[in-house]
């Protein structure tokens, strides 16, 4: 049974993060392979035939991308749906506390409307790139982030993914897989 891994970006760090969880995966006994969410959502069946299913995606102005979101309710309506792995990257997640599926109202919002139990959940700090949005964008993130206390000087390119987290989260997978990995039946020998 396959493991699948999709993610929703906008500016490209989601991709990333999801990049780095597959790297992780495939050097422990798992490949994967991420499947950007733009290219089209999977069908509902593809997805109840897998071991886990591993959504990394993004917030943008207070929601999950539209794509995750509808990625979301399939899994949702899957007629045994496999586990589930879920990371929210978001500029919210950088302050401590909120980095967590409980302190992030964003993930736990997500998780209550689609009446997800994923096996883990995690949010994950994102990048502040401000010479990569249009104009609109730089200023509804700049007002955002002088409103939480952030950088707004438009010239900033802030890192705020701690990396190590993300290779966590990677481990927790993996160590869901292999649990999986041992509980599994054995095969049968002709």
């Amino acid at each position: 049974m396959p493991v699948k891994l999709y993610y929703a970006t906008r500016d490209g760090q989601s991709r990333r993060v999801a990049q780095r969880i597959a790297g992780y995966l495939g050097e422990h006994g798992h490949p994967v392979t991420a499947t950007d969410l733009a290219e089209g959502p999977p069908a509902p069946d593809s997805l109840a035939g897998c071991r886990l299913v591993i959504v990394v995606t993004a917030v943008r102005y207070g929601r999950h991308l539209p794509e995750a979101d509808r990625l979301l309710s399939a899994y949702g309506r899957c007629p045994s749906s496999p586990p589930l792995a879920v990371a929210s990257v978001n500029l919210t997640a950088r302050k401590p506390g909120k980095d967590t599926a409980e302190g992030n109202a964003y993930l736990r919002k997500a998780i209550r409307r689609h009446r997800l139990r994923p096996v883990l959940a995690t949010a994950i700090a994102g990048r502040l790139d401000y010479a990569r949005y249009g104009w609109l964008d730089r200023q509804m993130i700049r007002f955002i982030m002088k409103l939480t206390g952030g950088p707004t000087d438009p010239a900033s390119c802030v890192e705020f993914t701690a990396w190590d987290k993300v290779d966590a989260f990677a481990a927790a997978i993996a160590n869901v897989l292999g649990r999986q990995r041992d509980q599994a039946p054995p095969q049968a020998r002709w």
